[in-house]
């Protein structure tokens, strides 16, 4: 293992070389690329790389990079690609496609926030506008985990109980260009982690339809299909993290990351980076006396709803932090979390750090005592943070 200072944009550049170089006994590696910021410098420094056995194509657009990558992994290669906003916006309808062909293509996300007016710091809007889109979404707190998750991510959507594609999704700027130090482990012990890829349905010499009309049974069967792959995650991560331990000595975060929630009465449920901010709240009202946790949420499809509703038991406040907005909604997180809770607990929403303000211990002391004020939650609530 080795420490190296560099951002969460090379932390996902080297794991995918590594996990391409994994695959160099079976069919290799292949990539299609177009740079946006705040991505740029990880298809950069893998541009860089020369591959024993693998290509990496620079394309005119997002739509073609996925449609690089839906080819090569058809053809049983390890495939990956990384984009963000309105990047992603234009990718859409192939990273769709990308799911309903069952292909396990790994994306890495910079979250950033869609335009226009343009902006490019860090909401989650982007991702989670294609929660419907089919793949698994994994969202990390630091450096260290993007690299892991990276990893991660092939193993779990390459199981054959899967066969499904993996966002690894990071906050743009405070990960993405942010250095810190972080663990990469020696290809021997990455070739242990990750074996060759054998695509099952890859396109041989043996003739073969991809993509062909679906009456209504059979497309019934395969959303059917769909959805078992999608409920398999859950166990599948589960010995991932296990075999991620055995070989490389250190945890892989869980679906959901709980903090002081033994005795907690008051919660905060957020995703990225916020989270750690929310620890050090939480930690000065511990300091305080009061019985306050919070609730990472890492994997946010497939969705924890069992997860989160053990961990929801008991809870009278639940204030759930969005760094995203679906208009006429409110938050995304919150909506899917909110009929969750124990009947009379108090779930109010709050949108912060929309656009890339810069959330501070501050503004989450004063949710907290905003949440605790509350005898009935409202409508969701916008913090202002600027920045």
């Amino acid at each position: 293992m080795s420490a190296e200072l560099i951002s969460a944009n090379h932390a996902a550049a080297l794991a995918t070389i590594l996990a391409a170089r994994a695959n160099r006994t079976a069919r290799g590696f292949g990539s299609g690329v177009y740079p946006i910021t705040p991505q740029t410098e990880s298809i950069e420094r893998i541009c860089e790389e020369t591959f024993e056995k693998g290509h990496v194509v620079r394309v005119e657009s997002e739509h073609s990079a996925m449609a690089v990558c839906m080819g090569f992994s058809l053809g049983g290669l390890r495939a990956f690609t990384a984009s963000s906003s309105n990047g992603l916006a234009y990718m859409a309808e192939n990273v769709f496609a990308a799911a309903f062909y069952r292909l396990p293509i790994v994306m890495m996300a910079v979250n950033r926030t869609l335009g226009p007016p343009w902006n490019i710091w860090v909401d989650h809007g982007d991702t989670l506008a294609l929660r419907d889109a089919g793949w698994i979404q994994l969202y990390c707190e630091d450096n260290q985990e993007v690299a892991d998750s990276v990893l991660a991510a092939f193993r779990i959507a390459e199981d054959r109980r899967v066969l499904l594609p993996a966002m690894v999704c990071q906050d743009a700027f405070i990960l993405s260009h942010t250095m810190m130090m972080t663990d990469l482990p020696p290809q021997a012990e990455v070739d242990a982690f990750l074996p060759p890829l054998d695509l099952p349905h890859r396109v041989t010499a043996r003739p073969l339809v991809v993509g062909g009309l679906d009456p209504p049974r059979e497309t019934e069967v395969h959303r059917r299909q769909h959805q078992e792959a999608m409920n398999a995650v859950f166990e599948v991560h589960e010995e991932v993290r296990g075999e991620f331990k055995r070989v490389f000595g250190r945890e892989l975060p869980p679906a959901i990351v709980p903090y002081r929630l033994d005795d907690a009465e008051t919660i905060f449920v957020s995703m990225g980076t916020t989270a750690a901010t929310v620890r050090q709240v939480v930690d000065a009202a511990r300091a305080r006396g009061e019985k306050v946790g919070s609730l990472r949420i890492r994997m946010f499809r497939p969705f924890p709803e069992a997860l989160l509703r053990a961990a929801f038991a008991g809870r009278k406040r639940i204030a759930v932090l969005d760094r995203d907005l679906s208009p006429g909604l409110g938050g995304i997180v919150f909506s899917e979390v909110r009929g969750l809770a124990d009947p009379g607990a108090l779930v109010q929403n709050y949108m912060i750090g929309l656009g890339g303000g810069d959330v501070r211990a501050e503004h989450i002391e004063r949710i907290l005592a905003d949440v605790r004020a509350r005898e009935r939650a409202g409508a969701p609530e916008f913090v202002e943070v600027g920045g």
